[in-house]
Formats: structure tokens, C-alpha cells, sequence
């Protein structure tokens, strides 16, 4: 079994000692029962991995020493995907989840004409990303960007890069018009790559025009019909594993 996985924002590879937060010392000292000397690995969730041991099992803030420091690089290619919002929170929950253990790098919930709810607890689905980066073992922490309008997404944001920064984009959509299957275009040469998915009802055919014109591929995800977390975790596959 490797060492324990924990998560650090602010953490920087030319630090030796390390005092860490109390939810991630409490957890480490009253659940673990870990004790000093015993080892950890850190991340920042941007690549950096630290080993280290721990020197003050203090539950409150919890002292540990560096022993080891890399700069992890990152195992897929730059797969970013658009989602919109659905109404089941708890189904949107677990797309982001999956997405994260697959290897997805950059997440936008979209609010699309069809989309049926948009609230957005930030905060939450940021840690439900962080969990599943540690229970996958990574040091990449996939960027989750609050929602945008359907119609914004082609709009220069300093948070929010264009389509037009993608070397492959793809929309899957359900109507009966023509697509290739994402299977078979999915360019592994290429290295930056984002698809769309749309609500419960699929994208209007205005949206699915307006994505055209912007110069996506319309792409089917197989001959099933499936529900919006579920093509999103599918398109990740596709194009994170393939």
C-alpha cells in the first residue's frame, strides 16, 4: 500500500517544513492515527508531489518535514470538458468525480437554453475534485471554472479560454443529422482537445449551429442515448484513455 495522499493549495517545492491545515491534521492525527516519524506524500494538485514525515503530530496543525520534492508531469493531453448543468445534483456530482480519476483536465459547466437547474456550490464540487485527484493518486488537479452562458462560451474571458485555443473540438449532440463517432477522430498527435455536452433534451439546434460555426465536429458517443453525466464520463474516456 503507497503512502498516505493528502492535498495542500498553497504548497511549493522549495519548502523543507510544512505546517498543515487543521481538517488535513485532524484527519491524519484522530482518524489515521499517524504518529511522528511516520511518512506522507503531499500535492498542490499542480503537479507538485513532496514526500514527507511528519515531526508534530499536533491534530490542530500537524508539522511535517520534507524529504523528497518532484514536479510530476502530466500523463494525458489537455482534454477539456464542457457540461452543462443538470438537474440531479448528485448525478452531476459524480461526473465530476469520474472525470477527475480518468484524467480530465479542465471542466465548464455550461448553462445551456435547455438547462434545467444552475445552481453551483463551488466550493463543494471543488473538494468532491480534490477527493477524487487523492483516491486516484494524482498531482493534477482538474480546473473547475464557474458556469458560463451557452452562448458566452466563444467570448475572450481572462478565466475562460476561447475555443479557438483548441486544436480538436467536437459537440455531441442526439439529432438525427450528420456526425462521426468521437472514436475515430480522436487525434492522439493533437494535445489540446475540448467536446460539449449538453442538458436533459440535448442542445437546440441553434446552439448545435452556433457550435458550427465556431468550427466544432459534431460527434456521436455510440448508438445508445445517454444521460448528460454519462456521456461526459464516456467523452472523458474516449479521449483521456483512448
Amino acid at each position: 500500500m503507497g503512502l498516505p495522499f493528502f492535498y495542500k493549495e498553497d504548497l511549493v517545492a522549495s519548502g523543507t517544513d510544512v505546517v498543515l491545515d487543521e481538517p488535513t491534521s485532524k484527519h491524519m492525527v484522530q482518524v489515521l492515527r499517524m504518529q511522528n516519524g511516520e511518512q506522507l506524500q503531499l500535492t498542490n494538485g499542480n503537479g507538485i508531489l513532496l514526500t514527507a514525515e511528519i515531526t508534530d503530530n499536533n491534530r490542530k496543525k500537524c508539522s511535517v518535514k520534507v524529504i523528497r520534492s518532484v514536479n510530476e508531469q502530466r500523463t494525458t493531453n489537455n482534454i477539456s470538458i464542457a457540461i452543462s448543468l443538470i438537474k440531479n445534483t448528485t448525478r452531476f456530482e459524480w461526473f465530476l468525480e469520474k472525470a477527475t480519476e480518468i484524467g480530465v483536465t479542465e471542466i465548464i459547466p455550461l448553462i445551456c437554453e435547455r438547462t434545467e437547474k444552475t445552481v453551483f456550490k463551488y466550493e463543494r464540487l471543488k473538494s468532491i475534485l480534490v477527493s477524487a485527484m487523492l483516491q486516484s493518486q494524482q498531482c493534477w488537479l482538474p480546473v473547475l471554472h464557474e458556469p458560463v452562458p451557452f452562448g458566452k462560451l466563444w467570448q475572450s474571458s481572462k478565466n475562460l479560454p476561447k475555443p479557438d485555443d483548441y486544436q480538436q473540438k467536437f459537440i455531441a449532440h442526439c439529432l438525427d443529422s450528420a456526425k462521426r463517432n468521437l472514436k475515430d477522430m480522436n487525434n492522439e498527435s493533437l494535445s489540446s482537445k475540448i467536446i460539449l455536452i449538453g442538458p436533459e433534451g440535448d442542445f437546440t439546434p441553434a446552439e448545435i449551429d452556433q457550435a458550427m460555426q465556431h468550427h466544432f465536429i459534431a460527434v456521436s458517443l455510440g448508438n445508445n442515448r445517454l444521460r448528460t453525466e454519462t456521456a461526459g464520463v464516456a467523452a472523458a474516456a474516449l479521449l483521456c484513455l483512448a
